[in-house]
C-alpha cells in the first residue's frame, strides 16, 4: 500500500495523469464540435406566420421555404370561414431544420343544425334561440298583422324555413314579423252610381265613413246618384286607412 501511495507521489504518475486528463477533455471538446457540425447546430431558418392564412397560401410559403406540412386537425369556428390557418406547430421565428414538418390547424366547413320551431314566438324569444342553435339573425321585416313583433316568417338564401330543415351553422337568417297594425288599411270601394243610403252601407261595411256631401243640380238625397268621390281609386291610389272620410258629389235629382 505505501508503494502505490508513493507512486502517487511521483512525476510519472502526474505526467500520465495530465496526459489521461487532456485526452479526455480533447475527445469531448471533439464530440461536441462533432455534433454540432453534423447536425448544423445553430443553422436552420425562422418558421413563418401562418395563422389567418389560407390553407393554400400557407402551403405555398411552407414549399417556398423548404418546408413540410401536414394538417394536424381541423376545427369549426363561427367566426371564420373554412381552409383557414389557426393553430401552428412551431410556433412562428421558430428556427427549424429544412424539411422540418409544420403542423397545422385549419377550420372547416360548419356542420349542419336542425332549423327550430320558431313560427308564432316573438321576436326576443327567438333571438335567443337561434343564438342557442348558433345561426344568426340577418334583416328583420314587417309585415301588416295584428301579432307585434311576432315571427311569421323566416328566410334563408331568399327560401323560407321549415321547422327541422338542414342548414349549416353560422348562417343569417331574415325574419319577418307582425307590425301589430293589422289591416290597418282598406280597399277605396267605388262608390260611382250609388245613392246616399247606398254610400253609407257600402263605406260601413268598408270600415270607411262618409265624409262632405256635395250636389250638383237639385238637393236630392233620395234619386240622386254619385257622380263623384275624393279619394277616387287611381294607378297610385287604391287604400287608405280605417275610418277615412270620403267625400262625395251627387247629380241626378228631380
Amino acid at each position: 500500500m505505501s508503494k502505490f501511495i508513493d507512486y502517487l507521489r511521483t512525476k510519472t504518475f502526474r505526467k500520465n495523469l495530465l496526459i489521461a486528463t487532456g485526452s479526455i477533455l480533447f475527445f469531448l471538446i471533439f464530440i461536441f464540435y462533432s455534433l454540432g457540425f453534423y447536425t448544423h447546430h445553430g443553422e436552420g431558418l425562422p418558421v413563418p406566420k401562418l395563422k389567418g392564412l389560407t390553407v393554400e397560401n400557407a402551403v405555398k410559403l411552407l414549399e417556398d421555404k423548404g418546408l413540410r406540412y401536414q394538417i394536424n386537425d381541423s376545427i369549426y369556428l363561427i367566426d371564420q370561414a373554412p381552409g383557414i390557418v389557426v393553430e401552428q406547430d412551431p410556433d412562428p421565428n421558430t428556427n427549424v431544420k429544412t424539411n422540418r414538418t409544420i403542423y397545422l390547424i385549419v377550420t372547416r366547413d360548419a356542420p349542419n343544425t336542425r332549423f327550430p320551431d320558431i313560427m308564432g314566438r316573438t321576436f326576443l324569444e327567438v333571438r335567443s334561440i337561434l343564438n342557442n342553435y348558433q345561426l344568426k339573425v340577418g334583416d328583420t321585416i314587417y309585415r301588416s298583422d295584428v301579432a307585434k313583433d311576432v315571427i311569421l316568417e323566416a328566410l334563408f338564401g331568399g327560401n323560407t324555413l321549415s321547422k327541422g330543415q338542414s342548414i349549416p351553422k353560422g348562417s343569417v337568417i331574415n325574419l319577418i314579423l307582425g307590425d301589430g297594425l293589422g289591416a290597418s288599411e282598406v280597399d277605396i270601394p267605388n262608390l260611382l252610381g250609388l245613392n246616399l243610403r247606398e254610400a253609407r252601407s257600402v263605406l260601413s261595411g268598408s270600415s270607411l265613413t262618409l265624409g262632405i256631401v256635395s250636389f250638383e243640380g237639385t238637393r236630392d238625397t233620395v234619386n240622386s246618384r254619385i257622380i263623384k268621390q275624393f279619394p277616387s281609386i287611381s294607378d297610385t291610389l287604391s287604400k287608405v286607412s280605417i275610418g277615412t272620410p270620403i267625400d262625395v258629389v251627387l247629380s241626378g235629382g228631380n
